[in-house]
């Protein structure tokens, strides 16, 4: 593992920094095989609860990188594309909720990132967009995917379609941001997030993210099934005993994520 992504953890969360400030933490191979293992070490730690991805310096990540597209033929499109891809799937897929924190530009494949996360927090510098059309490619990080989840088809299709930048409170306006802050507190208020979410039981937190994210690709019969598993499924863990005997006993609940 090279230094295009740095690792610290705080407590319980890890904050993971996109490294490559001279390029504006733009994408390349390096920066996806760092971003790579340092997602499985947040994997293989059991003791942590929730996961910050922001950039160094002025950007977030300002897209994928240009001049190594720009050489691809057909076959190294598809295989970029495929890699970035099942990068960010395995971001959305982990148990414990991620939470961008987004410094300045989120352009491209930088935006598909954010995306991946399950919350987004933005410094008010933030500045969003998929403006891949103008380059004459499409987002190929699954952007045309969950974009539209995320803020609707037709907002998706016109931000897709124009390639048009906006900005944080606008983002914040239309769903895709879910708190705007200024630039010296970006962090600070992301790790306040995390906390209201780290402490509640950590099972329960990772059955909710498990409930929405399968719900959302099926249809509503079969997403109340999985919910309805996934409730019951709680009432056999020794958090659901604790945190409901903590609240008659009028007491704080100790957790232990069993």
């Amino acid at each position: 593992m090279s230094n295009k992504v740095k690792i610290d953890k705080r407590d319980n969360v890890y904050i993971l920094t996109i490294n490559r400030p001279e390029a504006l933490n733009a994408l390349n191979e390096e920066v996806l095989t760092d971003l790579n293992e340092a997602i499985d070490i947040v994997i293989g730690d059991e003791t942590a609860r929730a996961v910050i991805i922001t950039g160094e310096g002025r950007a977030f990540v300002a897209g994928a990188d240009i001049g190594a597209q720009a050489v691809l033929d057909i076959e190294g499109g598809r295989k970029w594309g495929q890699n970035g891809s099942a990068l960010f799937r395995k971001i959305e897929k982990m148990d414990i909720p991620v939470i961008a924190a987004v410094n300045g530009f989120a352009l491209g494949g930088g935006c598909e990132l954010a995306l991946a996360c399950d919350l987004i927090t933005a410094s008010t510098k933030a500045k969003f967009g998929q403006p891949e059309v103008g380059l004459g490619i499409i987002p190929g990080f699954s952007g045309t995917q969950r974009l539209p989840r995320r803020i609707g088809i037709a907002k998706a299709k016109e931000l897709i379609y124009t390639g048009r930048m906006i900005k944080a409170e606008e983002a914040e306006k239309i769903g895709l941001v879910n708190q705007v802050s200024e630039p010296e507190t970006l962090i600070s208020d992301a790790l306040a997030l995390a906390a209201e979410i780290t402490k509640n039981a950590p099972l329960a937190v990772k059955y909710a993210k498990a409930a929405v994210s399968r719900g959302m690709e099926v249809d509503i019969d079969n997403g109340i099934a999985v919910e309805n598993e996934l409730f019951a499924m709680c009432f056999g863990s020794e958090d659901q005993k604790e945190g409901m005997h903590a609240f008659l006993e009028k007491r704080q609940a100790d957790f232990k994520n069993r």
